[in-house]
């Protein structure tokens, strides 16, 4: 006679063996995430090879649009009409109402400024 409890078993002991190995990946990749942060990762050299339209396209466009028609941020065409690239800089870099700050990198913020103030 077949034992009933046997698949509950099979089923568990599998969960417990996936388990173990997803938290080795993420124990990997913890030590990836501490490298980046430590300057080990290749980020500040993508970062810093970017252009103004590739750092929006990364992260920017969920917010102000594919079109730069604004969405849940506001629109970014004829930003410079009303805002110095001062003023658009020190926006990318520190933030200002719902825009976190950070979002363009510091070294890139002034770049950034100029082409969003040429915007039309």
């Amino acid at each position: 006679m077949k034992n009933p409890v046997m698949p509950y078993i099979l089923i568990f002991a599998l969960g417990i063996i996936a388990m173990l190995l997803i938290s080795f990946k993420g124990l990997g990749d913890a030590e990836q995430i501490a490298a980046e942060k430590e300057g080990g990762g290749g980020k500040t050299e993508e970062t810093a090879a970017a252009s103004p339209e590739e750092i929006y396209q990364k992260s920017c466009i969920g917010c102000h649009g594919d079109q730069y028609q604004g969405a849940v941020g506001p629109a970014l065409k004829g930003v410079g009409d009303h805002l110095s690239q001062d003023e658009i800089a020190d926006i990318l870099e520190h933030g200002k109402g719902a825009m976190p700050p950070g979002l363009v990198p510091a070294d890139k913020a002034g770049e950034m400024a100029a082409w969003l103030a040429e915007l039309k």
